[in-house]
């Protein structure tokens, strides 16, 4: 657990330079936590963990019970609370608590854990807390949110949804309160989100690093004054902190007399809808959102301007239609939207410059990037004039327009493929790319035999959940109990240790843990063919909407990905191997064609890709995917070559898939020999498809026979 209060002062947030939408998000959710919680999203090293770090420091102190593990409100404990029933007794007053979740966190250190032996031989409930319970009317934040294994996540959902974490250990069950204040940063180039956790997150944001040379000085300048005295430099900013904290307090104060008027609701609802956002959730969301809006701005209603920007930071995660599409709002159509529903009735506070509580400017100096006037970075000399937090709400910045990515042209027909001897690379031979075709729903590709990666949705493998296939001593720490079994262990030994109660006398060597089988996430490496023979439009348009279709069936079942190319003289790994598959997705549309056929050298640096990930990541297992039409035109002995590189993968037991691409009346049957010797199976784009009522139920499993 990480709390905001350690010997060493927290970077202070007013002292955060720019990055303006994330300091008003956070702040909102100070004011108001049913907001319910900030997605911050970013490149790295644009200080986004110190931002959230720095924002527990500014929250009110919370009372509690003294002695209650659980943090209940002395007004209202909670009346299943574990450590109850509670009596009068001391309040304790304490700040406000941070919990980290780290990426690699297990269950029982997420949501804690039972004595299980305590409890079948003596009845009792010997509940260990976890970070949830920690994290009651606290913050908790998830760095690399996105790299959350899915079975915290799922764990994160239940708890956000019912405000309570349960714990179920076969039959044996603790509840707890656990409402708190969800905050993940995450980096979008190592992948996305699922769709459930991400309308969890009340507001999204999304930083950079400022390409301002003065502003990244003053990052600079800043960053290096904190470091060398970390409390001196707190103590300077600490007069900003505390006026800050006050507005804090104040718009707190004044929530709950702000008004929501027919009107702001109307145009809620109608940008929701124009959005075409799922559920109501947004519409929620953005009603909470509007509101702290006016509270921080030191208004008792809701104007436009505060439903525009809730709209700017509620739902540009939430119209995302597939994985590929890039979070973003067409502020030009919210515009429109908002003065179509807004015209009919004016409200009351019609001012067309709004002031907020306190002047304009960003947090401790001269305008939002927060610079002193003298450049030095330091706050304002006592006497001077205060400046607020962020900049006025007129003046706020918006959410960059991120359009979706359109779907390409239909590709032309009647294109003949590029001449084999074409040239690589800007020479005349080589073809701009061409936009992928409709992607569809594909068959699920397996890797064979029983893993024990990482959880996912495709392979067989041995993981914490699933069905139970039998029982085993522990390894470690206790995991899933397996109750039959341990009785059964016990059973023979009551009467030697002298077995007198009701209770069972259990040993821990009577202890079994279930062996469960589920399904594993593996790394997905794509070799794609982008030579000459490849290059009619309609042809490759066909295959980038197979792969891409496959990259979309690789995001769902929780793969990582992988993608090399190879045309002219060469293979280029393209995409190293990543849990992004939107980045895979963005490498296949800039793919362009042309050249002869390298064959054996696409092969060859899978074999390569797949060797170091052997050692980064033994226990996911790799699924090879050629696409190809089986052609080998590059280099000396292309075909020999071409038969070694596959007989060299399949003698490491690589799994392996070849999509056939080849087209026209008379076909070689090129891809099923390269199957053949990778000892895989060969599946022509037709057959890849999912609702192919022609195609044969086949997994990579196919012609290869159990060793």
């Amino acid at each position: 657990m990480t709390t905001a209060h350690n010997t060493t002062p927290q970077y202070p947030f007013t002292a955060v330079v720019g990055m303006d939408d994330l300091r008003l998000a956070l702040l909102l959710n100070a004011v108001s936590p049913a907001v319910g919680g900030v997605l911050v999203r970013g490149e790295k090293g644009t200080a986004k963990s110190t931002a959230v770090r720095a924002l527990s420091a500014l929250m009110p102190a919370v009372d509690v019970i003294g002695g209650c593990r659980f943090a209940c409100a002395p007004a209202a404990p909670d009346p299943g609370c574990p450590d109850g029933p509670h009596e009068r007794g001391a309040v304790e007053e304490r700040p406000t608590r941070m919990v980290e979740l780290p990426v690699g966190a297990s269950e029982d250190r997420l949501v804690g854990a039972l004595d299980i032996e305590r409890a079948l031989s003596e009845g009792v409930k010997a509940f260990e807390p976890g970070l949830l319970a920690d994290a009651h009317r606290g913050i908790l934040y998830v760095d690399e949110v996105n790299l959350l294994h899915d079975h915290l996540v799922d764990l994160l959902l239940d708890a956000a949804a019912m405000g309570a974490s349960y714990v179920e250990r076969e039959g044996v069950s603790v509840r707890h309160a656990a409402r708190f204040l969800l905050v993940g940063t995450m980096n979008p180039e190592e992948g996305e989100l699922r769709p459930q956790l991400l309308d969890r997150f009340g507001l999204t944001v999304e930083v950079a690093a400022s390409r301002e040379p003065d502003q990244r000085v003053e990052v600079v300048r800043r960053r290096l004054a904190y470091d060398a005295d970390p409390a001196g430099f707190a103590a300077r900013w600490a007069a900003e902190e505390d006026a800050l904290r006050g507005r804090i307090a104040a718009a707190r104060e004044l929530l709950p007399r702000v008004t929501l008027g027919d009107a702001a609701l109307r145009q809620i609802a109608a940008t929701c809808a124009a959005f075409e956002v799922d559920g109501m959730r947004a519409d929620i969301v953005m009603a909470r959102t509007a509101t702290a809006l006016a509270a921080w701005a030191g208004r008792t209603e809701v104007l436009e301007e505060d439903v525009r920007q809730a709209a700017l930071l509620a739902l540009p995660h939430r119209r995302r239609r597939n994985p590929f599409d890039a979070p973003g709002l067409d502020e030009d159509k919210l515009d429109q939207t908002l003065e179509e529903f807004g015209a009919d009735e004016d409200t009351d506070g019609g001012d067309d410059d709004p002031e907020p509580d306190g002047p304009d400017g960003g947090p401790g100096g001269e305008g939002p990037d927060g610079g002193g006037p003298d450049g030095s970075g330091q706050p304002p000399q006592e006497g001077g004039p205060r400046e607020s937090p962020l900049p006025p709400e007129a003046e706020l910045p918006h959410q960059q327009d991120r359009e979706a990515p359109q779907t390409p042209q239909a590709p032309e027909q009647g294109e003949q493929p590029e001449p084999e001897s074409a040239p690589q690379g800007g020479a005349a031979g080589e073809k701009a790319a061409v936009g992928a075709g409709e992607p569809f729903r594909t068959r699920r590709l397996d890797v064979p035999g029983l893993g024990e990666g990482a959880d996912g949705r495709r392979s067989r493998a041995r993981t914490a959940h699933g069905r139970t296939t039998g029982a085993r001593r522990p390894q470690g720490a206790l995991g899933k109990l397996h109750l039959s079994a341990t009785v059964q262990a016990a059973a023979p030994h009551q009467r030697a240790r002298g077995r007198s109660g009701q209770g069972l006398v259990v040993r821990r060597d009577d202890l079994r843990e279930a062996v469960r089988e589920g399904r594993e996430g593996n790394l997905v490496l794509f070799v794609v063919d982008a030579s000459g023979s490849m290059a009619a439009r309609k042809r490759m348009s066909a295959v980038k909407g197979a792969v891409l279709s496959l990259l979309l069936d690789a995001y769902q079942r929780r793969d990582k990905i992988g993608l090399i190319t190879f045309r002219g003289t060469g293979a280029e790994l393209a995409l190293p191997p990543t849990s992004s598959v939107e980045a895979g997705a963005a490498r296949l549309e800039q793919l362009p064609t042309g050249g002869r056929t390298p064959l054996s050298e696409g092969l060859l640096r899978a074999h390569e890709v797949l060797r170091v990930e052997r050692m980064r990541d033994a226990s996911r297992r790799p699924l090879l995917v050629v696409v190809t039409d089986g052609r080998a035109t590059g280099g000396p002995e292309p075909v020999v070559r071409a038969n070694r590189a596959a007989r060299l993968l399949a003698g490491e037991g690589t799994a392996s898939v070849v999509v056939d691409c080849e087209a026209g009346p008379v076909r070689l049957g090129l891809a099923g020999e390269l199957a053949r010797e990778l000892q895989g199976t060969a599946i022509t784009l037709d057959e890849l498809r999912a609702d192919s009522v022609s195609a044969l139920v086949r997994t990579v499993q196919g012609n290869r026979k159990a060793a």
